[in-house]
């Protein structure tokens, strides 16, 4: 049976939440979120100068009485946001690893939980290899997302390496700066993943990383002679999987060399404006979705 974080009471406590937005937003009316254009909402932003074609009854009367000028009220606009969900669903985000694929299911459900609960639409895109599958269309309210997520037991977590640059600038749905990209995977790839961050920014997209981790990849404890395997390997001939006799020397090399990868994504994603969140499975759920999602400001 494969592992789950999604119930009532997962869900319940994701309400006290919201989206915490960077880019000004040109989404779809009648969503939650304000943006610095006016607009229809009971919110009093500013006032205007009457001019010619403006409506009249927007005219504030008590500062003609005091000014004898016309002024407009104006009000902020609310936009519906549309919330786009890549998930890595290659091999070495779930084989033999039900905590890492549970991981990144529960992470694309909050998410998405958050963008209907907020009135927003969310689409999930489940990557391998070259192709991104949306299996459940646009989703709009709580009612379609709860179809959508009991369908997660049946994604396979077993594809090919995803190519997210491919993937992702494949998609004809991305539309221009109305909304927010989220792309989970461990970024063990040997595609380029920044093509497909820097396509989004040229977007004008908000763009959120969640990259998630075993302790055994972010610590590894091996000691002495073993058998590594590709995750993703076609077959037992390939490369990629070889004998190795483990030694002090080589797991600080491994270690250096992680390091070295994760302080290239964060640098990147900071010279970016891009939000990055490192979910470690050893670590409570709870942690990466109301601390680091928060501690980052993609939420609020």
């Amino acid at each position: 049976m494969k592992e789950t974080y999604l119930n009532d009471k997962f869900f319940s406590r994701l309400e006290t939440l919201s989206f915490n937005l960077k880019t000004e937003l040109r989404g779809y009316f009648g969503g939650r979120h304000l943006v610095r254009s006016y607009g229809q909402t009971v919110e009093f932003s500013d006032y205007r100068e009457y001019r010619l074609g403006d409506d009249i009854r927007r005219i504030d009367w008590n500062l003609y009485s005091r000014f004898e000028k016309y002024y407009l009220k104006l009000f902020t606009d609310e936009r519906q946001m549309k919330v786009q969900i890549f998930i890595d669903c290659s091999a070495s985000m779930g084989k033999d690893n039900s905590k890492k694929q549970a991981y990144a299911v529960a992470t694309a459900a909050a998410i998405g939980y958050l963008a209907v609960h907020n009135m927003d639409k969310v689409t999930f895109n489940f990557m391998s290899g070259k192709h991104a599958e949306n299996p459940f269309g646009t989703i709009v309210g709580k009612n379609a997302f709860m179809r959508a997520i009991s369908g997660f037991d049946e994604i396979n977590f077993e594809g090919e390496d995803a190519d997210i640059r491919a993937c992702v600038t494949s998609d004809h749905d991305i539309s221009r700066g109305n909304g927010l990209t989220v792309i989970i995977s461990d970024f063990f790839t040997e595609y380029d993943w920044k093509a497909a961050v820097d396509y989004l920014l040229y977007m004008k997209r908000q763009v959120l990383l969640v990259q998630i981790m075993t302790p055994d990849e972010a610590d590894p404890t091996y000691d002495g002679r073993v058998s590594l395997f590709d995750a993703e390997a076609v077959d037992a001939s390939d490369p990629k999987n070889m004998k190795l006799r483990i030694t002090r020397s080589m797991q600080k090399a491994y270690e250096e060399a992680l390091n070295d990868f994760i302080a290239d994504i964060k640098n990147f994603c900071n010279k970016r404006g891009v939000q990055y969140v490192l979910a470690r499975t050893d670590r409570p759920i709870e942690k990466v979705l109301f601390g680091q999602m928060i501690k980052v400001g993609i939420m609020e």
